[in-house]
């Protein structure tokens, strides 16, 4: 009897078992993770190596892309004038040389020395203005890299950097300091 009885308790138990439904508990996921480019940088470095701007408007940073020419243009201008400047005197250092008179009263009035002088200052001021054509040139490179690095950094809300005032209770003043927060 005590027998029957085990094996009906282990049949209704496992009949039970089998008998449940399996529910299946479905999250949803709340963290959405974006995909990370990792050529979206040398992409974005590339097209402004190509045309200077074009990876800033890649990166959808169109308000840069006047600065970027406004940048490179004032610089090729003052390149131009400078050359021409500079072209102006020398010639007329030459003419000098040559014996052959100016045309133009200021400059007939210039001696020899002041001539040399401002074909250097010309010459120094283009040679500038070339330096920086290729410094904004790179540096328009360089912004469109870091700006598409940066733009696939992910900033979570829970994360908080901010700057507190802590009143130090033994001394009575204010202690300045950083604090980290990280919110769960």
């Amino acid at each position: 009897m005590q027998n029957q009885f085990i094996l009906l308790l282990l049949f209704l138990g496992l009949t039970s078992v089998f008998a449940q439904e399996k529910t299946q508990i479905i999250l949803k996921d709340t963290f959405k993770s974006e995909e990370i480019d990792p050529l979206r940088p040398a992409k974005a470095a590339f097209y402004s190596g190509v045309l200077p701007g074009l990876g800033q408007i890649y990166n959808k940073k169109y308000w840069k892309v006047p600065l970027v020419y406004g940048a490179i243009g004032t610089s090729a201008y003052l390149y131009i004038d400078n050359q021409k400047n500079y072209n102006v005197y020398r010639d007329e250092y030459k003419n000098r040389l040559e014996g052959i008179k100016s045309d133009s009263q200021f400059l007939a009035n210039l001696s020899e020395s002041q001539l040399i002088s401002a074909q250097k200052i010309y010459q120094r001021n283009r040679d500038l203005s070339a330096l920086f054509i290729v410094g904004f040139y790179v540096l328009n490179i360089i912004d469109a890299n870091i700006d598409a690095a940066l733009s696939q950094f992910n900033v979570d809300e829970k994360l908080a950097f901010k700057p507190a005032v802590i009143k130090n209770d033994i001394t009575l003043k204010n202690d300045f300091g950083v604090v980290l927060n990280y919110s769960f």
